[in-house]
């Protein structure tokens, strides 16, 4: 989705340049938009809640947010972490709930559209922001990592695969490179053990061996539940859909 044009309600106001992953919970948090001319070339922070789906024979990403709105949202300090206090900021801007309060993937919701349903309802109380979040990480920066099974390299992260309902992360996209003649495979959250931000590279609790002979995955196809079963009863771990 990485330059998709965006489309707001009221006219196109740019591309999309980078999403946001949380990783501790592996969700992804926000979508940078690059505004071009509009607002000087500044970068503003769309989160999940106004996102309204993304085409991908017309490259357009819908926003439930009119231009006016986005205008009027908190700068982005793109050489800064993203600030807890920058989040409330941009959550009091549009009058939702945070997605942080609260125990499920997107505070008391599991889809970041039902924050919109409740944003007539008052923020909970908060601790004293933190001075920057190191939680939310760049899908451009992560891009390029290597992937590293238990003793060895394998390949690079190539992207990743959401789910546009949560925006839950379920795959790293791994490609093999030179090893498996660029062979792509994926990568539950949940199978990686560490990621080594000084060292660029992701540490997988799979063996190479394993990798070797995993399902391939074709990103011409799609990925629906039988390709996942098999992709799960492959590496014998418990799907995610029955957590």
């Amino acid at each position: 989705m990485l330059g998709y044009r965006l489309e707001a309600i009221d006219e196109t106001i740019g591309r999309c340049d980078d999403f946001l992953l949380d990783d501790r919970h592996w969700t992804t948090r926000y979508m940078v938009a690059s505004t071009g001319t509009w607002l000087l070339g500044r970068k503003v922070l769309i989160s999940p809640v106004s996102l309204r789906g993304a085409d991908a024979e017309t490259k357009r990403f819908a926003i439930g947010l009119t231009r006016a709105q986005i205008e009027a949202a908190p700068s982005l300090d793109e050489d800064a972490p993203v600030s807890r206090q920058h989040e409330r900021h941009l959550f009091d801007h549009y009058g939702w709930p945070y997605y942080w309060s609260g125990t499920a993937l997107w505070g008391s919701h599991a889809i970041p559209s039902q924050l919109a349903v409740n944003a007539d309802l008052p923020p909970p109380p908060q601790p004293e922001p933190e001075a920057g979040s190191r939680h939310l990480r760049s899908v451009r920066e992560l891009t390029g990592y290597g992937i590293v099974a238990l003793g060895e390299e394998i390949g690079k992260v190539h992207g990743f695969v959401v789910d546009d309902t949560t925006w839950a992360t379920r795959y790293v996209i791994a490609d093999t490179g030179g090893w498996l003649s660029g062979r792509r495979v994926l990568i539950a959250p949940s199978w990686i053990r560490e990621i080594r931000w000084a060292d660029r590279v992701v540490l997988v609790d799979l063996r190479k061996e394993e990798i070797e002979k995993s399902p391939e995955y074709d990103p011409r196809a799609p990925i629906n539940r039988e390709y996942e079963v098999r992709l799960y009863d492959y590496y014998g771990r418990p799907r995610y859909w029955h957590s």
